[in-house]
């Protein structure tokens, strides 16, 4: 599996994620502790939902175009 990799990506997803779901609950009128509260708790969901996703393709052999995550030789 390639871990550093998707630890990598998730690094940098987590934080956009959070400051555009932040932001726009801030916008929207709710103060700065509820939008942030609300800002880590579904950028953590988001992107682990796509991380089990990801991992459940991975281990399935399943190629996805865009994650380029399998090998060319485990390739259906």
């Amino acid at each position: 599996m390639p871990i550093n990799k998707w630890i990598f990506q998730y690094a940098i997803a987590v934080p956009i994620i959070f400051i555009m779901l932040a932001g726009v609950q801030y916008l929207k009128g709710s103060s700065v502790v509820d939008s942030l509260a609300f800002g880590i708790l579904w950028s953590l969901i988001s992107v682990a939902i796509f991380a089990i996703r990801r991992i459940y393709n991975y281990r399935k052999n399943i190629s996805c175009a865009i994650c380029n995550d399998l090998p060319d030789d485990h390739r259906s």
